[in-house]
């Protein structure tokens, strides 16, 4: 197995882009089955058992909600994927 180099990017997607993706990954949750997506030409295969979160972050000038799905990989790296909203 290579090594996966860290990553940290943000993708901005259009509204109904985002709409089909958020769509998709209902489902699998829903199912109980994995959901595969790519980001920024990288595919990433997100298990059934992530943990998902939401997040609220308020500043000064806006406020910021970020969707989280969280899980360890083999190699106890862990790797998380963020839909993000900045309102």
């Amino acid at each position: 197995m290579s090594e996966r180099v860290p990553r940290d990017i943000e993708k901005d997607y259009s509204k109904k882009d985002m709409v089909r993706k958020l769509r998709r990954l209902a489902d699998c949750i829903e199912k109980g089955t994995r959901f595969r997506i790519q980001v920024a030409g990288e595919r990433v295969t997100v298990p059934p058992d992530a943990v998902i979160n939401i997040e609220h972050e308020r500043g000064k000038t806006g406020e910021e909600i970020e969707f989280q799905i969280r899980w360890n990989q083999v190699l106890n790296h862990e790797h998380h994927l963020a839909l993000t909203h900045i309102a």
